[in-house]
């Protein structure tokens, strides 16, 4: 296939450019966890889901436009079948920098070193309690020591960085900001702690009572630690923070709430089915599935409507945790 114009960059109404891609490969998971899915969850018929081939051609158009970091998202992207391919023929695409991979981490015993060798970079892992009953509540299905089996995993397979992200609600694991943050000191990795998403129906907890911010998250740990801000980023929304007498362990906040990120935003989602989401807390979308299939063997088809999305990207999203804004769209569908 003929190089794509380098000139050609995805530039939005707001002079953005974006250069970073989530790709969903699956709406499906073998965990619940409680805020991200109801227990009882439909999944997108498998026929309606982008096969792996046509996923590549999606982040092949997406690199030739100037975009250098895709991330693997799901559900939890582990479980597609043959997802090992995806990986490999993505990893070997010429301009892309960064390879990245969110996951629950129960599979990365298996997958850890093949996805290494496959190009991934970097990989986060989702993980919100260290009690293993706590973990079995908030997941419904998990066991913890398959998750903490992985992560040991994955560190010992020497990735560019390996992070949790651990999303922080009032009265179910806010009082283990501490512990969580010295579990990653005592492997050298990093964490993010993450402001609740209001995306889909939630029965479990109400999810303003449950709010608790990254300021105060910083305020707590501000009485054991002393952090500093950071330089670092890794294209994504996170502000980071160093630990000083920590140098291997960096804290950060991804904060929809109390910092909203929209004003530089670089990113856009495709799920699992190839709807392009232009925003996360947004329904501008645009069908790339129907692209694809309208106009079989024709990239150049694909990489217009890309070009044409920028057209649609709005300022940024406005959540609310008093109301439900997305109902239908819960966050193993628009991706992790």
């Amino acid at each position: 296939m003929p190089a794509t114009d380098s000139n050609k960059q995805l530039i939005d109404r707001f002079g953005r450019r974006v250069s970073y891609v989530r790709l969903s490969v699956t709406d499906r998971c073998d965990l619940r966890c409680v805020y991200c899915m109801p227990e009882k969850m439909k999944f997108v018929p498998r026929t309606q889901l982008l096969t792996l081939e046509e996923m590549e051609g999606v982040g092949r158009a997406f690199v030739g436009l100037g975009v250098d970091k895709i991330r693997i998202t799901g559900g939890e992207p582990l479980v597609r079948q043959n997802i090992l391919q995806l990986f490999e023929n993505l990893g070997a695409l010429q301009g892309l920098k960064d390879l990245t991979l969110t996951t629950n981490g129960t599979q990365l015993v298996k997958y850890a070193q093949p996805l290494k060798d496959a190009g991934v970079t970097r990989i986060n892992v989702s993980l919100d309690t260290l009690k293993p009953d706590r973990f079995h509540a908030m997941t419904r299905v998990g066991e913890l020591k398959k998750t903490l089996d992985g992560i040991d995993t994955a560190i010992a397979c020497g990735f560019r960085q390996i992070k949790l992200n651990t999303v922080v609600l009032r009265n179910h694991n806010h009082e283990e900001i501490l512990d969580l943050v010295n579990f990653c000191i005592g492997r050298g990795i990093d964490i993010s702690f993450i402001e609740e998403m209001p995306l889909g129906q939630n029965d479990h907890h109400d999810r303003a009572a449950a709010y608790y911010s990254s300021d105060q998250i910083l305020e707590d740990l501000e009485q054991h630690f002393e952090l500093m801000p950071s330089t670092m980023t890794t294209a994504g929304p996170t502000r980071y923070y160093q630990l000083t007498e920590h140098e291997n362990t960096r804290v950060g906040f991804i904060s929809p709430h109390s910092h909203n990120f929209c004003e530089s935003c670089n990113r856009v989602r495709v799920t699992a089915e190839g709807r392009l989401l232009l925003c996360l807390g947004q329904e501008h979308s645009m069908d790339l599935r129907h692209v694809i299939r309208a106009h079989p063997g024709e990239p150049e088809a694909l990489e217009q409507a890309l070009i044409d999305s920028m057209q649609i990207k709005p300022r940024g999203h406005d959540f609310n945790l008093n109301s439900q804004e997305i109902l239908l769209r819960h966050m193993n569908l628009t991706g992790g």
